[in-house]
């Protein structure tokens, strides 16, 4: 029996600029634990890519898709164009300890878009562009 072929996991810049800040957070709240939480997140994140990979569908719907307010449903409408634009018609979140990272996948291929912790309202970014 053959293994089934394995999605192809890429970071958006936004996505890394997110992880960037979370690492700043980490270090302004508690420089002593900072690089031991990090070390903790990008572990966590790895294990994610390598189940992403598996199963690109492994996530939850992203919950901003169902927003109520005109606004939001503007933006949200905004990045599910953006996202099938770029060939990647599902947008879903995956929780990884106390983070929600935002990500558009295909059969074949997963773009890790944003991350935010779980007490963030929103995502932070300018706009979501593919690698």
């Amino acid at each position: 029996m053959a293994l089934p072929s394995t999605a192809k996991v890429e970071a958006a810049p936004n996505f890394l600029a997110n992880l960037d800040a979370a690492q700043h957070f980490f270090q302004a709240q508690d420089a002593a634990s900072a690089e031991a939480r990090s070390a903790k997140l990008k572990a966590d994140l790895r294990e994610m890519v390598t189940v992403l990979a598996w199963s690109p569908a492994s996530g939850r719907p992203a919950r901003f898709l169902s927003a109520k307010s005109a606004q939001a449903r503007l933006r949200a409408n905004a990045v599910q164009q953006l996202a099938e634009q770029a060939g990647l018609p599902h947008l879903r979140e995956y929780l990884v300890s106390h983070h929600i990272i935002l990500y558009a996948h295909s059969d074949t291929d997963v773009v890790l878009l944003a991350l935010k912790h779980q007490r963030q309202l929103v995502y932070t970014a300018d706009h979501f562009t593919t690698p």
